[in-house]
Parts: structure tokens; sequence; C-alpha cells
């Protein structure tokens, strides 16, 4: 899935302006029942492992807001991660989001690719623009990530000189996120009662990021090891406490019988 990418022939004209209030946002379905399980495990491992900021705005199927050449363009990528937004005002909700305008550019997009039309590999530079032509020349933004769920293939691309550039996989077939300072790959198992392909994340010692579920069972196994011990523990306490009744009953018996042929058991200490 390697791309041969043609220079952009013109630049756009893109500014950053607020999306109007009157506008209405594509409500495109997800192509297929993976894609919104794959971007929630994405988050949920970040969540757990508290890296997670207030200030971040960390989101899937969410539209992102350029102006070009006048006219505005939105694009929802399936997940995607800008490291600092800035505070709304009279409102939680946040309908959408304009690189610059609402905070800092966006640093990391995913798309999980579609069997439908290839419009996430599309450099398309013209109305409807492409997504990666979007991502790349319009927002900029400096990792994009594609990954097929169908020929289970992860490919990431960073921005160089104006560019996405493929980025080389280490042995164990991760890639490194530099915004998020994690490798991304791809992990067979079965979560949400769902056996398939996952993308997680490890950290650079090569620690896998739990999910929460799995943080919960492995809370749960060492509360009920522990339980355990401590009902052995209890167990032993009481074997030693009837061990030493048992030789108590056995000097008293001792003691009654040394007695009974005339010896003071207490002259024998």
């Amino acid at each position: 899935m390697v791309l041969q990418i043609p220079s952009p022939k013109t630049e756009s004209i893109v500014t950053w302006e607020a999306l109007p209030d009157d506008f209405v946002l594509p409500d495109d379905p997800v192509e297929n029942n993976q894609q919104p399980l794959l971007a929630a495990a994405l988050t949920d491992a970040l969540a757990d492992t508290g890296r997670i900021q207030p200030e971040m705005l960390i989101v899937s199927n969410f539209g992102l807001v350029a102006t070009v050449k006048k006219k505005t363009v939105v694009k929802a990528p399936d997940w995607l991660y800008v490291p600092q937004v800035y505070p709304l005002f009279n409102t939680t909700v946040r309908r959408s989001y304009t690189p610059n305008l609402e905070g800092a550019p966006v640093a990391v997009v995913m798309e999980f690719l579609s069997d439908a039309d290839g419009a996430e590999l599309s450099i398309r530079g013209t109305p409807p623009y492409g997504k990666f032509y979007f991502y790349e020349q319009i927002l900029q933004v400096p990792t994009y990530v594609i990954y097929d769920t169908y020929e289970v293939d992860l490919e990431v691309y960073y921005r160089e000189n104006g560019r996405y550039v493929l980025a080389a996989a280490d042995e164990h077939g991760r890639v490194w996120i530099p915004e998020l300072k994690l490798f991304l790959g791809i992990w067979w198992g079965e979560h949400l009662q769902q056996s398939m392909n996952w993308l997680r994340w490890w950290d650079e010692a090569g620690n896998l990021l739990l999910w929460s579920a799995e943080r919960a069972e492995m809370e749960h196994q060492r509360a009920e090891q522990e339980s355990q011990r401590a009902e052995q523990e209890s167990q032993r306490a009481e074997q030693e406490s009837q061990r030493a009744e048992q030789e108590s009953q056995r000097a008293d018996l001792l003691a009654a019988k040394l007695r009974e042929l005339g010896v003071d058991p207490d002259q024998l200490t």
C-alpha cells in the first residue's frame, strides 16, 4: 500500500475561520463494525495509563475544519489527537475543530481503510479534496496513520519537507508515533467480546499499554491472590495454634502421670 504521490500543482489558499452556526456537518456512517471499536480501544488505553490531559482533544469520527479558497472544507478522521485546545465558552459540547483558531494544529490523524472508494488514500487536490491531500497539504498533520482492516496492514506517514514519507516499522512491526511518544502496532486477541486484529500502544521500553478492562482483571486477580494468601496464612496460623494446643495437652498428661508416680514434674526442670 505504498503510494507514489505527485507534487501538488498549486498551493491552496487556506484560512482558519469559525464554522458557521448553521453549517450542517456531514453525518457519514462508518464503513464496518470494527472501526468504532478500534478508535475506542486506542483512547481507552491512553486514558487508563493517565496519558490524556484536560487540554487535549482525542476524538473519533470528528469533523476537522479548514477554509480553502473561501470555501469550508470538513473531513472526519476515524481518530485524531490534538495536544492542546482552547477552552470552550458557554458550552461543553465541541461539534468540530478548526486548527489554529481553536487551539494547536492537529498532531495525529488515523483512518481505518474502507473498501468503498479509497478516500483515505486519495490525493485529489481539487474539491472534493482527498483525505490524504487534505491532511498532508491543507492541515499539514505531522503524522498520518492508515490501517487497512481488510488486509491487516498498518502504514504510518511522517510529514517531511512538505510531503508524507512512509515510516519504517521496527522488528516487531510497530511504528513510533513521535507526538505521543508511543509505538503503534497490530495485536490479535479478544476485547469487548470481539476476536480481531486491534491497534494497540506500546511504550518506549516495549511494554504494552493495557486497556481498562485488562487492568481491572489484573487487579481482580491480584486481589484474589492476596485473598488466597491471607486465607493460607490464616490456615497456617490455625494449624500452629492447634499444634501448640496439642503440645500443651501432652505436657499436661505427662505431668499428671509423673505425679501419679510420686514425681513432682516441677522438680525436673
